[in-house]
């Protein structure tokens, strides 16, 4: 039987699609109770900003609370029109706890993030420099929408709390998965470069990788081994079927030989291009088990010929 758990808050109703561990639905409630924006306001919460990379986040500099949007009245001729602050505050009660949303109403702040008043920016996880949301100043449908079209990361971290949620949202049945522990030398390098090539290729809607620290996930790592076929004692990239896990993994000899940017690049368009396909690596063993069972056959034939022949021996005997 499958469980849904559902939290009410006062405006909106929040699926919870992750591990079911009481620690992990705990702190996941907690993240519901906080307000979906976060303001910044000084050096100390700028640097807690920066240094959150494992989430869609969002950050908008505003002149207060009640942003003027005198224009706006204007132009549609209504009496009452919300601030810009409220529309981005709506937004973020759509998304929240899911996407991180900030803002801020202290110009240094907006200066240190070359924001624009009344501009917000919307970073992926692991890249560095935001896109700008065009068409400022937005309305709450506005910036829903753009959410909505770029919510799939080029680089993503599967964690307790998204884990389901993130593996049913495939390409094509696939996903590009890569194993690294972020506390280990070698896999730290190998993440980087991983970072790198995310970088180097956000503008491509049909590439997303899931990044999984095996740290994070103790009591899943000898189902992982064991049905992948693989050794999480170093790091490790692959193509897995969503569906009946069957996979292909990049060769890196046991970790000895870690990819380049460039390597790991070819690697990847090999993959969206069809070239490298868990579902081909299944006929490839199906025909090497036909050749495995037609050689079988070809002995069978041959001992059955020698004992034909060792008959014919006997009655020449006779």
């Amino acid at each position: 039987m499958l469980l849904s758990i559902f939290i009410f808050t006062e405006d909106e109703v929040i699926e919870y699609d992750g591990e079911l561990a009481a620690d992990t639905l705990v702190e996941f409630i907690y993240d519901v109770l906080e307000d979906p924006v976060e303001i910044i306001d000084n050096s100390k919460e700028l640097k807690g900003f920066k240094n959150l990379e494992e989430d869609i986040k969002l950050v908008g500099y505003f002149k207060n609370h009640k942003s003027d949007r005198k224009n706006l009245k204007l132009i549609y001729r209504v009496d009452y029109c919300i601030s810009d602050f409220e529309a981005f505050a709506d937004a973020a009660e759509e998304f929240h706890p899911h996407i991180k949303f900030f803002a801020t109403f202290n110009a240094k702040v907006a200066k240190a993030l070359e924001l624009k008043l009344n501009e917000v920016d919307f970073y992926e996880p692991f890249i560095e420099d935001p896109m700008v949301i065009p068409g400022k100043p937005y309305t709450e449908k506005e910036l829903v929408k753009f959410i909505e079209a770029n919510d799939r990361p080029t680089l993503r971290k599967l964690q307790p709390h998204n884990m389901y949620e993130i593996w049913e949202d495939d390409i094509d049945g696939e996903h590009i998965i890569a194993f690294a522990e972020e506390a280990d030398p070698d896999s730290f390098e190998f993440l980087e470069t991983l970072k790198e090539v995310a970088e180097d290729n956000t503008d491509n809607p049909n590439l997303s990788i899931v990044w999984i620290d095996p740290d994070d996930f103790p009591l899943l790592l000898p189902h992982w081994e064991k049905t992948f076929g693989i050794d999480l004692s170093y790091p490790q990239i692959g193509v897995v079927d969503s569906e009946d896990a069957d996979s292909v993994w990049m060769d890196m000899d046991d970790g000895e030989d870690l990819p380049s940017a460039e390597e790991l690049e070819d690697w990847i368009e090999d993959v969206l291009s069809g070239k490298i396909d868990p579902d081909h690596d299944d006929d490839d063993d199906d025909d090497d088990d036909d050749d495995d069972d037609d050689d079988d056959d070809d002995d069978d034939d041959d001992d059955d010929d020698d004992d034909d022949d060792d008959d014919d021996d006997d009655d020449d005997d006779d």
